[in-house]
């Protein structure tokens, strides 16, 4: 992740509107707060006839505070993209600037610049900066539930708008014919009993429906809208009520969740790898241990899951062969997500693990993470997308189609694998989900169709064979003497299809030599030697493709060098 992007993402951070939070970033938004009551009141001291000097102190504290809004709102725009990804992009901006907010922002801040070039009038300008006033709406969480609630009741207040208005329309008609008979100077037209009747809601503040009914039918109806009248605030008032209620019911639920969402990160701690003495996070935590260790129940752990994307339930199940007759066992899973499909780390490596099925596939994710942050390499994984219908990030036709951000994925893959020398290695789950076990728990492909062992073929999506081949020797012997565990190289599966996404690079970007790896999940989930496994294939890809470079390991891991 760049410089630019980090202060993004702190400014996204920062302009979050949450005051709840105990953190540093609140302290700006109590700036903005503060500054914008100073803003307000200097406008209220203006309309005195203060000395000349107090003059002056008002028109500085209008420069400053104009100056520092500017570029507080400028950058809140900037940042709109990762305050909500809706808003990426010209177009996505512009957007933003037609929200209730930030059409506020814009008008109460821009608009003294506009007075430079189009002629506004003063008593415009000074509205507009009143209107700074509501920016203060966006902290306060009353302000919150009450939108919240209008919002959720909006359709019954529309349908109950409806039938007020068709109903108050039949009887101002009924109300003309009449009328009309009894006073035809005053009830001429059909209009002037719609307007009465209409204007009989809002008390006729301007007397011009002062035409009272004169017939006994026209009284009955005047009463009639007169109920009618009550029921036109009443009904609202009610449903907003009850909306109110919901939406405090649902804010202390979310209270709830997000309680229970620091729970389980919490129960993600890190834990020391026995063989490899590493710092490492578990792959997952099943149902039952998360309700035995924090006392959470399932509901509990259904919301957290679903209201936070670090988190996903996995069925375990289908993480072995199906000749294992394995049982359903439901588990949390937990992934670092720093991008909208997913994860995306520069270490400025040329090699990059590669995860785009650890959405669908559990805890491959895991393997892959680890064995990129032991190694020191890049890494780019699918964490974010829709399990109905799927659409994979491993083999597609279209890479323009915006569903589930794969665009946005094949252009930070570019970015990481267009430097001189890239390689990227393809980490993907093999012999579960109702599979059949394989002999072999490692299997390689350099794009070739599965059971062509050769290390030779045409449009393969390795282009030097001759160090893949190397590596591929290196990293099976050391797998097979340390581990026990046998490698093929395209014997059970292959990698021919024209949509594999390495084949989808655009023209000139993308790295020329693309390995893919599946694993077996008893190796990269089941085995309690997971770490070291994957620490050994990371030392391999070191040792062949980036032995010119000295690394150490990450602090999240140790800090002690990696020896090669």
């Amino acid at each position: 992740m760049t410089k630019t992007e980090q202060f993004k993402k702190q400014l996204a951070r920062i302009f979050d509107s949450d005051l709840r939070t105990k953190q540093w970033e609140n302290y700006p938004d109590y700036v903005i707060i503060g500054l914008i009551i100073i803003s307000t009141l200097s406008v209220f001291l203006s309309t005195f006839d203060l000395p000349e000097g107090w003059q002056k102190v008002l028109n500085v504290v209008d420069i400053v505070t104009v100056i520092v809004f500017t570029i507080e709102v400028s950058l809140r725009i900037w940042a709109a993209d990762e305050i909500d990804a809706k808003y990426s992009g010209f177009w996505g901006r512009v957007k933003y600037c037609f929200t209730f907010y930030g059409l506020i922002d814009v008008l109460s801040t821009y608009s003294f610049y506009a007075s430079f070039f189009i002629p506004l009038p003063y008593a415009m300008l000074k509205v507009l900066r009143v209107a700074r006033l509501l920016r203060v709406f966006r902290y306060m969480r009353s302000f919150r539930l009450l939108q919240q609630a209008i919002s959720s009741k909006s359709k019954e207040m529309f349908i109950s708008l409806q039938f007020l208005v068709i109903i108050t329309l039949i009887l101002s008609f009924v109300l003309f014919f009449y009328e009309h008979t009894a006073q035809p100077d005053v009830y001429d037209n059909g209009f002037r009993s719609v307007v009465w009747a209409f204007a009989q809601y809002i008390g006729d503040p301007g007397g011009f429906a002062d035409t009272p009914p004169v017939t006994l039918i026209g009284r009955i109806i005047a009463c009639v809208i007169g109920i009618l009248g009550i029921a036109l605030f009443a009904v609202p008032a009610g449903l907003i009520g009850a909306g109110f209620s919901e939406a405090m019911a649902e804010e202390l639920h979310r209270d709830v969740v997000e309680k229970n969402v620091a729970k389980l990160r919490l129960a993600f701690e890190r834990k020391v790898d026995r063989i490899t003495k590493f710092q490492v996070v578990p792959p997952y935590i099943s149902l039952c241990d998360i309700q035995a260790r924090l006392g959470m129940k399932v509901d509990d752990i259904f919301d957290a899951v679903e209201d936070c994307k670090e988190f996903r339930l996995i069925n375990l199940a289908i993480t072995q062969p199906v000749d294992e007759r394995p049982q359903d066992r439901l588990a949390v899973e937990s992934c670092y997500i720093n991008r909208p499909y997913g994860c995306c780390i520069d270490r400025g490596s040329k090699i990059t693990i590669v995860a785009p099925t650890s959405f669908v596939d559990p805890c491959t994710g895991s393997f892959a993470y680890y064995l990129a942050l032991i190694g020191g390499f890049n890494y780019i994984s699918r964490e974010i997308g829709q399990t109905r219908p799927y659409r994979s990030y491993f083999i597609f036709k279209d890479r323009d189609n915006q569903e589930q951000n794969l665009p946005l994925f094949m252009e930070d893959l570019e970015r990481l694998t267009s430097r001189e020398g890239s390689w990227t290695v393809t980490s993907l789950a093999a012999s579960g989900s109702l599979s059949p076990s394989y002999p072999t728990i490692f299997h390689f492909s350099a794009g070739g169709a599965a059971g062509d062992e050769s290390f030779e073929g045409e449009d393969l999506v390795v282009k030097d064979m001759a160090a893949y081949r190397a590596f591929y020797e290196d990293a099976a012997a050391t797998l097979k003497s340390q581990f026990a565990l046998d490698s093929d190289h395209q014997r059970y599966h292959g990698d021919s299809s024209k949509n594999l996404f390495v084949r989808r690079y655009t023209p000139g970007c993308g790295a020329e030599n693309n390995i893919v790896m599946r694993v077996a999940w008893s190796a990269s989930l089941w085995d309690s030697r997971r770490i070291a496994i994957a620490k050994s294939i990371a030392d391999a890809l070191n040792r062949h493709f980036e032995s010119d470079v000295e690394k150490e390991y990450d602090p999240d891991l140790n800090t002690y060098k990696i020896g090669l």
